[in-house]
């Protein structure tokens, strides 16, 4: 059996109590202006984030080169790079020494070694050696400029070796092919997750304080507990330092936890000086922190506190951090952008200390930068709060 219609007067006494809540809800709404920005603007930032920092095209990967022949057709044959687009020669080398550490403190992803006597072989008719080596820690990348490499040197030798053997009337057929030596450095397997996960762990670091500081202490201004403290004895700064020690320390755990299931799980190599890791480290776990008291001091309410903890910890993080994505291959205006973000030097130390070995004299200038967030970050933070109370 089937029930009995709604009669008129019920349907619409359903109607106005639907009216009623959705009223209520339209009103508690309007307080919260914070919120209604953030989620209208959160899609378009969402989509244009999203649509100029993601870019699997590979350009301009900065190179360096240790030219051992100095001659005319070494030259061309640097030329010849630099026009194609593919690669941005920053300088040449004196020796190996000094392609090591343009590799270790990040000022090149490729390195071009030409090796004595290019020029007499390709005048000769034959092969010239050049070496290609390429920073192998992120392989979408690795894997695209040694195609770029591959194919940029077949070209060159073609044209070149074909130049000669049509100067001299010979068979194009007999000249040698230039093929370089290509070695990958740092990750030569080419595993995803060698690449990702010295970056991943700082995002999800970084996610994780931000929206649980944020969220826990607008939480506690709701219920009243806060405001308690505030009218206390407690001094302004005692009380965001008593706040953010327990994170603070928490979050730290969970860099340990973390850092020990890369090695032990994901078989991510460590090869340089773990104390610059955990220096580095606290100091982003105290700047994430910073970000989230501050999130915490302008929004009114947990829902608000949420979506501007996901605006402030997610999008960056993933977009403009250099976790996903090579730097090097987004808009300049996005390039600048990122270095007003903690992230962008913890990956960094991250990825110099697993992967390239580097040590305290590499990254120094990426800890003080994450030292200055740090302090400015906690200071701005405290200052917010105290007006607020």
């Amino acid at each position: 059996m089937g029930g009995r219609p709604m009669s008129a007067g019920a349907l619409g006494g359903s109607a106005r109590r639907i009216s009623a809540i959705a009223r209520k809800e339209f009103i508690h709404l309007s307080r919260d202006w914070r919120m209604i920005v953030a989620a209208l603007l959160m899609p378009l930032i969402q989509l244009t984030l999203f649509a100029y920092a993601i870019s699997f095209d590979v350009r301009d990967l900065p190179t360096v080169v240790l030219d051992r022949d100095r001659t005319p057709e070494s030259r061309a044959y640097l030329d010849s790079v630099t026009q194609s687009g593919f690669f941005r020669i920053r300088g040449g080398v004196e020796n190996e020494a000094a392609i090591d550490r343009a590799f270790d403190r990040g000022e090149a992803r490729v390195a071009i070694v030409i090796a004595p006597g290019f020029g007499d072989e390709i005048a000769a008719g034959r092969a010239g050696a050049v070496a290609v080596l390429i920073d192998g820690s992120e392989p979408n990348s690795a894997g695209i400029g040694r195609n770029y490499a591959l194919a940029l040197n077949q070209s060159f030798g073609a044209r070149a070796l074909a130049s000669w053997a049509a100067a001299r009337g010979a068979d194009t057929a007999a000249v040698g092919t230039l093929e370089p030596r290509m070695r990958l450095w740092y990750n030569p397997e080419g595993r995803s997750a060698t690449f990702l996960v010295p970056g991943l762990m700082v995002v999800v670091i970084m996610i994780v304080i931000i929206q649980q500081t944020a969220v826990t202490l607008v939480k506690e201004r709701d219920q009243g507990t806060l405001e308690q403290l505030v009218v206390s004895p407690l001094k302004r700064g005692e009380l965001i330092v008593g706040k953010v020690l327990p994170w603070a320390l928490l979050g730290f755990a969970d860099t340990v936890f973390i850092t020990a299931a890369a090695l032990a799980i994901f078989q991510v190599p460590l090869r340089g000086d773990i104390t610059v890791l955990a220096v580095a480290m606290f100091l982003f776990v105290l700047a994430s922190l910073s970000i989230g008291l501050v999130v915490s001091a302008i929004a009114p309410t947990p829902e608000s506190a949420n979506l501007m903890g996901l605006l402030f910890s997610f999008l960056p993080g993933f977009l403009l951090s250099g976790m996903a994505f090579p730097l090097s291959s987004i808009p300049k205006v996005l390039q600048w952008l990122s270095y007003g973000l903690p992230a962008r030097y913890m990956v960094d130390v991250s990825r110099a200390v697993f992967l390239r070995g580097a040590s305290w004299d590499v990254l120094a200038p990426d800890v003080a930068a994450l030292a200055v967030f740090a302090v400015a970050g906690l200071t701005v933070a405290t200052l917010l709060h105290r007006r607020r109370a």
